[in-house]
């Protein structure tokens, strides 16, 4: 696949580098995990297969052969040779017609899959570009003009439906989406009505967040000792206060340990609703229990296995 233009920041991403957090190698992955799996559900890939992750605005790419490809999550204009196609629908590119991202009209973060998979070298099992480090994906970086992306084999599994294969997702909130929390480890570090704090008034995310993590500007969080503790593991979701009481969100890029205490984490489910903010974007945080969490976790999986069990053998 040939890079005509790349976008403001286009990645390669699959699901990450699991394993390794414990030797101090990061994750990585994609910001809006739902949306990169169902990319490759629509196109026959396995779950774990490379995506490109576009954010804010798309590139411009020409394959070299004939690939079914799906894209997911951030609304954007898609166009084949001119053709507009839709979201999180499945359609064949034909070799040398130009695919292109236009106008972005809800969300911050697209995935594009292609079938076969973006087959860049393995990085600690993971292909998935981490930008701090310089790892992953192709040298480590974003994607340039000019780049020559190697596609896998393609054909490995072909949908049930075939051509026009579509799943039924939500949008991206357009404005202020609410994401649910369960308490943190270190929640006993904050005064009693800490929680109420942090669910009184919308978050602003700062034009100084990234990948790694979301600072964000709003109800200030006063822990009751010392905001410094030793360090221990992140996770993404993690709703972290320093010293300042203006917590930071962690995300796909993030650090493997953190010295701040964590006041509440993002339910595994909607990761991908904060996924897809941007700065200036507001973030509301509700509590909810565990079992609301498992449910909705359930409730995600069924319908992307939905999705993925089209597939044939």
């Amino acid at each position: 696949m040939h890079v005509v233009t790349p976008g403001m920041l286009t990645t390669i991403q699959d699901t990450g580098r699991w394993g390794w957090q414990n030797f101090g190698v990061p994750v990585a992955g994609p910001m809006d995990p739902r949306a990169h799996r169902l990319a490759n559900a629509l196109v026959g890939n396995d779950a774990g297969a490379s995506t490109l992750e576009v954010t804010l605005s798309g590139p411009e790419l020409v394959l070299d052969d004939d690939r079914f490809v799906a894209v997911t999550g951030a609304n954007f204009e898609v166009t084949v040779d001119g053709v507009s196609r839709g979201l999180n629908t499945s359609f064949r590119v034909s070799a040398g017609l130009k695919l292109r991202f236009g106008v972005r009209r809800s969300g911050t973060r697209s995935y594009l899959a292609i079938e076969g998979g973006i087959d860049v070298p393995l990085v600690f099992n993971s292909r998935a570009t981490h930008l701090p480090s310089r790892v992953g994906g192709l040298d480590g970086r974003a994607l340039r003009a000019g780049d020559r992306l190697p596609l896998g084999k393609g054909g490995a599994r072909r949908l049930a439906f075939g051509k026009g294969t579509t799943a039924t997702f939500p949008e991206p909130p357009k404005s202020r989406p609410t994401v649910r929390v369960l308490p943190g480890p270190q929640l006993g570090r904050f005064n009693a009505e800490a929680l109420d704090v942090l669910q009184s008034a919308p978050y602003a995310i700062s034009p100084s967040s990234n990948r790694m993590g979301f600072r964000l500007n709003g109800p200030q969080l006063i822990p009751k000792v010392e905001t410094e503790m030793l360090s221990d593991a992140t996770t993404i979701g993690a709703v972290q206060v320093p010293a300042s009481g203006q917590p930071i969100l962690l995300m796909a890029d993030r650090q493997t340990t953190g010295g701040y205490p964590t006041i509440a984490t993002v339910i595994s489910a909607d990761i991908g609703i904060a996924g897809q903010l941007a700065p200036g974007d507001e973030i509301v945080f509700v509590v909810t229990t565990l079992r609301e969490a498992i449910a909705a976790l359930i409730a995600e999986e069924r319908a992307l296995i939905a999705v993925e069990s089209r597939r044939d053998g």
